[in-house]
């Protein structure tokens, strides 16, 4: 990609400003910092993530209830400390920038305290579920992970936020950064402890579990961590701050005369009501083998890089907000047929029926998949510059954890019903695989197709109301090309009259 910055080209938006100059056609991003920003996405997916709930049950082997209240101490903790850290972090003002400096001394350090979790069996080796030690050490690497893990999270959604003045060219960076994480296997892991899985479970392999997830889980660790700092290190934070620090009072009044972030949250919330369980449960526990879910994922995966390509033309032709809910409808629809036949006749446990409909269901999901991994993050980094337009200042750390506030509050709640779920649907912990009752193995599918979509539809409702259309879009961004160019011609004066 070519690192030659273009001038401007007017834009006639829909109230006859053809005069004013939109941030469309400069690219601020060069091709190192680009390469960076995709190593990046490519990172946050590089795990193994999706058997956590098997290394927490059937390695480590801690109590579903346990973990239940575990998530509800720690997600009540993670409330608590989102506020004043959000306030820490928007009042930031330094050389380096008002995010990289918390991602660059903490990443590392916390990447090394979290290794601490994939060594867990080798620290309590053949102990009971509920033995003391082993759910004291849990809490507090889980409490003590999350208050660092809020630092990171909240100035890396900060930094994605200001990168780039240019909205095209941040949807730009976010489809691309899709696209090549998939291409470069950001699934790889995922694969792998699929296929070994299965293997050590049929005995074709004499590992243990637990080796296979230490082993994995830290490579993945330090591997994702390498080419995060690397992003953090070249990247670089182009929207402009306000010189003064925004106070308490104005974090708080940037969030509820934020419409747009209001309506995403809201359409959250309600989403958040979903009841399900990771589909590789099923897979395991029900078809009984890991490795099905990426074979059934096959077919679909030239649609899946297809869809990329197709979200600038969509763009052009419908708004943000069509293609937000348009997306959320389709995907629903994919997942409802499949509920409805695999409850037909227990073809739910039959692999003749589910691999061919599971497969079919990724062809058609993934059509959007461009679309639903594209529209929802630009729509974030909009409310953003929402902010910014409406109130003359930048509060991206206390407008994103407002966001995440009431999403946070429900998930404790949600996360521990999930676990009190399994336990009462019958669902036995390092059972045999394929050796669950029927009613459990109904549960698993159900919770990983029909049941989602159905507790959790009302989200899509807000969607129609979301305010930002293409003519506002280029007003708001218009006015924010000319405050920002007026306050750098400021401060070059500012910094003439000093050198004088």
């Amino acid at each position: 990609m070519s690192t030659k910055l273009r001038e401007p080209k007017p834009s006639t938006t829909e109230d006859g400003n053809a005069h004013r100059k939109l941030p469309t056609g400069r690219r601020y991003v060069g091709s190192m910092e680009t390469a960076a920003y995709i190593a990046q996405d490519f990172a946050d997916s590089f795990s193994i993530g999706k058997y956590q709930n098997r290394f927490i049950w059937d390695v480590v082997g801690i109590d579903f209830n346990i973990t239940g209240v575990v998530t509800l101490f720690t997600g009540a903790w993670d409330i608590i400390n989102d506020t004043f850290i959000s306030a820490m972090v928007d009042r930031t003002r330094t050389r380096w920038g008002k995010f990289r400096p918390f991602l660059l001394w903490m990443k590392m350090p916390l990447t090394l305290f979290g290794m601490l979790y994939w060594f867990m069996p080798i620290f309590f080796p053949n102990t009971s579920t509920t033995y003391l030690p082993k759910l004291i050490f849990y809490f507090a690497f889980s409490v003590i992970n999350e208050t660092a893990g809020t630092f990171i999270s909240i100035s890396q959604t900060g930094l994605l936020s200001t990168i780039t003045p240019n909205p095209e060219e941040r949807v730009r960076l976010i489809a691309n950064a899709k696209l090549f994480s998939r291409f470069l296997g950001e699934q790889i892991p995922e694969w792998v402890m699929g296929i070994f899985i299965d293997l050590i479970n049929t005995n074709t392999v004499k590992w243990k579990l637990q080796n296979l997830f230490i082993g994995m889980g830290a490579a993945t660790s330090i591997l994702s961590a390498l080419m995060t700092v690397w992003f953090y290190t070249v990247s670089k934070e182009r929207v402009m701050q306000s010189v003064e620090k925004p106070s308490i009072k104005e974090g708080f009044k940037a969030i509820f005369n934020n419409k747009p972030l209001l309506i995403i949250t809201l359409s959250e919330f309600l989403a958040g009501f979903a009841i399900g369980q990771g589909r590789s449960d099923y897979y395991i526990d029900v078809l009984g083998s890991a490795s099905l879910q990426t074979i059934v994922g096959i077919p679909a995966y030239p649609i899946l890089n297809l869809s990329y390509t197709w979200v600038a033309p969509l763009r052009r032709r419908f708004t943000s907000k069509t293609l937000w809910v348009f997306e959320d409808l389709w995907t629903d629809m994919c997942w409802l047929v499949v509920f409805i036949l695999g409850s037909f006749n227990k073809n739910f446990m039959k692999r003749s029926v589910m691999i061919p409909t599971m497969a079919v269901e990724e062809v058609f999901e993934m059509m959007v998949y461009g679309v639903r991994h594209t529209i929802p993050d630009e729509l974030r980094n909009e409310a953003m510059d929402y902010c910014e337009w409406k109130n003359g200042y930048r509060v991206e750390a206390m407008t994103g954890v407002a966001k995440g506030l009431v999403n946070k509050l429900q998930a404790v709640v949600m996360n521990s019903f999930k676990n009190f779920v399994l336990a009462k649907v019958g669902y036995i912990q390092g059972a045999t695989i394929g050796t669950q009752s029927d009613k459990a193995k109904w549960w698993l599918f159900a919770l990983g197709t029909g049941i989602p979509v159905i507790t959790g539809c009302l989200g899509v409702i807000p969607k129609l109301f979301y305010p930002i259309d293409n003519k506002m879009r280029d007003e708001m961004y218009a006015d924010l090309t000319e405050r920002r160019s007026a306050v750098v011609k400021k401060m070059d004066e500012i910094a003439a009259e000093i050198e004088v």
